[in-house]
């Protein structure tokens, strides 16, 4: 029997709103609202599947979450060593929340070198959970520890629990018929087990999983169930973990429907998906395996059902041909790549220019620049999305803001792409790619219609009252012109990539017409229809903005969040469209004394504003691989305040 207890137990960050305190003899039981775990350890831990599992079991309770997996960009890193620290970093919680967090409230450490590698980022009263199996003089010396840390004082300023994992999991699984190194592996579900129990989240699902993972070796699905589930008896019964959590389900933070988790990369491909269906077109990936966009190639290769075709090329350059080729035939054609893959796509990028066909670039950015961080996120490839092609070539440019809104910024990719006759960037990021949260499934009726109308016949009448065909002659409204479908009997015309004339797509070296042309294919871009600019200035009365685009919208709202709420005025305003702009946006920028852009670059749409709007817009810049911290841009966002 429990019973509540009127005054709340607040700690330093303000996460505990009640405590419960069971009878006597059994373990208390305190509310949160919120929680920051991260699990640490060699990139062959299984910290990815660990934290992977625990945010879904985390999603099925009805929370809100948000994670933030960082892993090596080796295949298999050194054991032991600094650089070959894989992690995964959940944050949850009863409430709508936006980042994964500033600073764990937990660290589980496989090792010593997952300890070391984080405890930077630990908040003083935190707790962490370490395996102290591994921490062997060797490990330790590996990492630069000439002391334990777990006995020479350095942790007293955290609430440390020091549990033999290993030798825990090979004890629990002595009955199975495994080897030690085989029963070793199973270490990170003894650890899920433990943090299972700590935060009350559900086992059903977890177990289910491993049933179906190792459908095919169930001794070993056995295994890890077992494992799993005497790391949660052992936070039953151990006396080292005294109490347990509770974070409520985030009731009132989301609109009524269907949810689930989900990643970027993964709400991404249904997008594609659900564009293609609302199109009625077949949908054709043309791709290159490349960190971290090869997860949309996995995906779109289980859907042949919805009529995907996914062909994967033996290079960048053949993924994106195949592609056009595809466009050409009258399929709703993508790419997908990242920085690097972009740089070689783009010449036939110029080329789908040229032709005036639809095409979407998916760019899953990442740290540059060549092969830079594969595994690390960035925004660096804005600039060579509007510019990195030859001659006047002007592409659209759409952004998603969280992992959800990958879902819809796709459709919207697909509509400008199949309206406007016209390739289009996604500009989406590894931070987006492979975190997650929970999305709404929407219903069919809330999907736009998509459909096109190919041409069917001739359109046009010569000076001689001929009827022909006219490849270059255009829509009057979005100057888009007609989709000829290959083989359509009486539509034969010209391709390739010589300058076209105007309406007949003869081939034409005229310096008028060229000139035509390239201002044509701009006016075409320039004028597609996209959504006003929203700003958020509760008050009205904001002197500074914060603009953003991309992946920085849920670090900025939270570090807004955190001013409001102790008095500050700060307005807010996020881009999705990126070319063209919003019709509104100088007049937004007019608006504010004072603009502030946030970038994971060093200033590439604070140079396009100040170029194109004559304003004196300040970049806040980083490059580290990692999104911005909440806490770090409210500092910036006060000290632009106050300046």
């Amino acid at each position: 029997m429990t019973s509540q207890v009127s005054s709340p137990a607040e700690q330093a960050d303000g996460t505990v709103v009640g405590e419960q305190r069971t009878a006597a003899g059994t373990k208390d039981v305190r509310r949160l609202d919120r929680v920051i775990i991260r699990f640490a350890g060699d990139s062959g831990d299984g910290m990815q599947l660990t934290g992977d599992r625990f945010t879904s079991e985390t999603a099925s309770f009805g929370n809100d979450l948000s994670t933030l997996p960082n892993f090596p960009a080796e295949i298999r890193a050194p054991a032991g060593t600094l650089p070959g620290v894989s992690s995964f970093q959940l944050h949850f919680a009863d409430h709508d929340i936006l980042t994964p967090g500033d600073a764990p409230n937990v660290l589980v450490a496989m090792n010593p070198a997952a300890l070391k590698a984080n405890i930077g980022d630990l908040p003083r009263g935190a707790e962490i959970i370490v395996n102290t199996d591994e921490f062997t003089k060797r490990a330790m010396q590996k990492v630069g520890y000439d002391a334990s840390p777990l006995e020479d004082g350095s942790l007293d300023g955290y609430h440390l629990h020091p549990v033999p994992l290993t030798t825990l999991t090979v004890e629990a699984l002595k009955e199975f018929d495994l080897t030690r190194k085989e029963a070793e592996r199973s270490k990170n579900m003894f650890a899920l087990g433990l943090l299972s129990w700590m935060y009350h989240r559900p086992t059903e699902g977890t177990e289910k999983f491993l049933r179906s993972k190792f459908a095919k070796k169930p001794d070993i699905a056995a295994a890890n169930i077992a494992a799993y589930r005497a790391g949660w008896n052992f936070g039953e019964t151990t006396e080292d973990f005294a109490v347990s959590y509770e974070v409520a389900p985030a009731a009132t933070a989301f609109p009524p429907g269907v949810y689930r988790n989900i990643s970027g990369n993964l709400a991404l491909s249904y997008g594609l998906v659900a564009a293609s269906r609302q199109a009625d077109l077949p949908l054709f990936l043309g791709s290159y395996p490349i960190t971290p966009a090869s997860d949309i190639l996995h995906e779109l290769s289980r859907h042949k059902n919805f009529g995907v075709r996914t062909f994967q090329a033996e290079d960048e350059i053949a993924g994106i041909g195949a592609a056009l080729g595809a466009a050409f035939g009258g399929s709703l054609a993508v790419t997908t790549t990242s920085g690097p893959g972009v740089a070689l796509k783009s010449e036939t990028i110029g080329l789908a220019v040229s032709l005036e066909l639809p095409l979407l670039i998916v760019d899953i950015q990442r740290g540059g620049p060549s092969t830079g961080l594969p595994t690390k996120t960035e925004q660096a490839d804005l600039l060579q999305a509007m510019y990195g092609r030859n001659g006047e070539a002007p592409v659209p440019v759409v952004a998603p803001k969280t992992p959800a809104d990958c879902f819809d910024a796709a459709v919207e990719a697909a509509r400008i792409a199949l309206a406007y006759r016209t390739p289009v960037f996604l500009l989406s990021d590894g931070y987006l790619a492979n975190g997650s949260e929970p999305w709404r499934i929407p219903e069919l009726e809330e999907l736009p219609d998509l459909k096109v109308q190919f041409a069917q016949g001739p359109n046009h009448t010569t000076s001689d009252g001929a009827e022909v065909f006219w490849p270059y002659k255009r829509d009057p409204h979005t100057l888009a012109r007609p989709w000829a479908v290959p083989g359509t009997p009486g539509l034969e015309h010209r391709i390739g990539g010589i300058e076209k004339q105007d309406g007949t797509g003869n081939i034409s070296y005229d310096p008028a017409n060229h000139d035509f042309m390239v201002r044509t294919r701009q006016a075409k871009v320039d004028g597609i229809a996209v959504p006003d600019l929203q700003v958020e200035d509760p008050d009205g009365d904001a002197r500074l903005l914060v603009l953003g685009w991309g992946s920085t919208y849920g670090p900025i709202t939270a570090a807004v969040r955190r001013i409001r709420k102790e008095g500050g005025r700060v307005a807010q305003a996020h881009l999705r469209h990126l070319n063209p702009f919003p019709h509104n946006l100088g007049e937004v920028l007019r608006g504010y004394d004072k603009v502030v852009i946030p970038e994971m670059n060093l200033g590439q749409l604070a140079t396009l504003v100040r170029a194109k709007y004559l304003v004196d817009a300040r970049s806040y810049n980083q490059v580290n691989g990692m999104p911005f911290k909440a806490e770090q841009l409210a500092t910036a966002l006060k000290e632009a305040i106050d300046d």
